[in-house]
């Protein structure tokens, strides 16, 4: 006996969750999941708020980016939410008047938590990697880590891994340095054990 095709998700069943949830589509199946709580939002914010001085308006940096904070990007049949994407100024010269966007960007950060973190470290990456993203933060604020990966042939290449009490210089913005501890305004400044 064949069985039954599994029905793929549209995005009438992504419209259809409530409010107070992310939605999202990834292989064809809706993946749902509660809002980010404030110390994510506050990574979040504070992520952009450092990186757009210098890399979204060239104070005492390069400049050229457009960032945003949970984009509704449709990668093909795939519909996600990054935490943050960049995308380089030349890449969207203009604004986008849809809801969602089709462009992929260059930069994607996801700031992991207990709901997302299978997502964002499986398929959401692989997804990232497909749709030809270049770079890929991931944040995981449990363990106070940064990863940062570059796409290279097809792959996620390990580029940085940074702890508590460490600078951040990971590419593609590595040209303006900060610390990770500025990501964590809750807790107290990192004390060395040499301190």
């Amino acid at each position: 006996m064949a069985e039954a095709a599994t029905r793929r998700a549209t995005y009438a069943d992504l419209a259809a969750v409530p409010d107070h949830l992310v939605a999202e589509i990834v292989d064809g199946v809706l993946e749902t999941h509660p809002r980010p709580r404030p110390r994510h939002l506050t990574a979040a914010s504070d992520l952009g708020t450092l990186l757009g001085g210098p890399f979204r308006y060239g104070r005492g940096g390069p400049g050229g980016w457009i960032f945003m904070v949970e984009p509704e990007l449709h990668l093909g049949s795939d519909v996600v939410v990054p935490d943050l994407a960049a995308w380089r100024r030349e890449r969207m010269p203009v604004e986008i008047e849809t809801a969602f966007i089709a462009t992929p960007p260059d930069w994607i950060c996801e700031i992991l938590s207990p709901s997302t973190a299978r997502l964002d470290r499986g398929p959401k990456r692989r997804l990232y990697a497909e749709a030809g993203i270049s770079y890929l933060w991931l944040l995981d604020l449990a363990d106070g880590v940064l990863e940062s990966f570059a796409l290279t042939a097809g792959q996620w290449l390990l580029t940085a891994t940074v702890g508590r009490g460490e600078t951040v210089a990971a590419p593609p913005f590595d040209a303006v340095p900060f610390p990770l501890d500025d990501l964590f305004p809750f807790d107290p400044p990192f004390a060395s054990p040499e301190a």
